[in-house]
């Protein structure tokens, strides 16, 4: 499926387990948020991942990081492991890996002028002289579409979208190849979502930056991505590029999310698929499938093994049985299963 590019990151049978106690016994198990992932990120690109709320794409993007310890698994970053690395080698990395927040309010400390927030990490990883620095911080702030006053101000002074281009100006300031955005436009107007979305376009082009940007809105993804994972439960159900998943979309989930896209032309609105019941416990997962339980279309065997993710064209790759050589891809859906 994969066409030869550059390769910036990869990502093998990640898992990211945190133990729980689930009752009064004190009974230990785990929650497992990221369950299995491979993908690979291609320099220049920007790589959607997309899901409902707790299907782990946040704690994915916080493993690659280090943010959070992976349990099990590879993540290579420019041909270097490192999923290993001690902290002082981490932070050589950690140079060219950066991330955008959600909150861009709790991401910048209340106390700090605006000016101090950016200069704190061109301090920290670089040899710059205060003047340079200074004129460092000048460029991006103006780069970001906010003028030079704004550096004397505080975060509280300005709004959720000027605070937003903040955090992306901090995020640029030493230079890095590689940014993670965690739904860096959930919290933001429609209308602001836009120019925050069109700034961070330009700023890849400008900067030959390459993006994983996380997020559950399936039109923001599509206006920014060039290729999209869908994350159900922990686990990757499908990849592709973004014109082959939105025209083409194989998986259930995939397509009962688009089809819950709002539209205006009706003529050409997608048939609505509906699923049931609630996104299962990451601590207590389906066996199979994790995706049987709300499948409108599962069958014997998806309440019995775990679908792998596969080729499906040159374009796209789904983990599901209906795709599989002996299994006929035509089904009328079953009856939903309520849970």
């Amino acid at each position: 499926m994969e066409k030869k590019q550059e390769v910036l990151l990869e990502v093998s049978n990640l898992r990211t387990y945190f133990p729980v106690k689930t009752n009064k016994l004190r009974k230990k198990t785990v929650l497992k948020a990221v369950d299995d992932i491979t993908l690979t990120v291609f320099k220049g690109e920007t790589l959607g991942i997309v899901g409902e709320s707790g299907s782990g794409k946040s704690t994915l993007g916080r493993t690659i990081l280090r943010l959070v310890e992976p349990t099990e698994g590879e993540i290579v970053f420019e041909g270097q492991h490192i999923e290993n690395l001690k902290l002082r080698e981490l932070q050589v990395i950690r140079n060219q890996m950066q991330v955008i927040f959600q909150d861009p309010f709790g991401s910048l400390n209340p106390r700090m002028r605006i000016e101090e927030i950016i200069e704190e990490p061109i301090k920290m990883h670089t040899r710059l002289s205060k003047i340079e620095r200074k004129n460092r911080i000048k460029e991006l702030i103006e780069k970001v579409g906010l003028s030079e006053e704004a550096l004397k101000k505080f975060p509280h002074e300005f709004s959720g979208g000027q605070r937003q281009r903040i955090g992306i100006a901090r995020a640029l300031a030493i230079n890095p190849k590689f940014i993670i955005a965690d739904e860096p436009v959930s919290a933001l107007d429609v209308s602001i979502q836009s120019q925050v979305l069109n700034l961070m376009m330009d700023l890849q082009d400008e900067f030959h930056l390459t993006y994983l940007f996380i997020s559950h809105d399936l039109s923001v993804i599509k206006h920014i991505s060039d290729r999209v994972a869908v994350m159900y439960l922990g686990r990757i159900v499908e990849i592709g590029t973004k014109e082959s998943l939105y025209k083409n979309p194989l998986h259930p989930y995939t397509k009962a999310l688009l089809s819950s896209i709002p539209v205006v032309d009706f003529e050409n609105k997608r048939e609505e698929i509906m699923i049931s019941g609630e996104l299962p416990s990451p601590v207590d997962p389906p066996v199979g499938c994790a995706f049987h339980t709300r499948c409108p279309f599962a069958m014997d065997i998806c309440r019995l093994k775990r679908p792998q993710l596969k080729d499906k064209n040159e374009d796209q790759q789904v983990a599901c049985f209906l795709y599989e050589e002996e299994q006929t891809i035509e089904r009328e859906p079953n009856h939903l299963v309520e849970i």
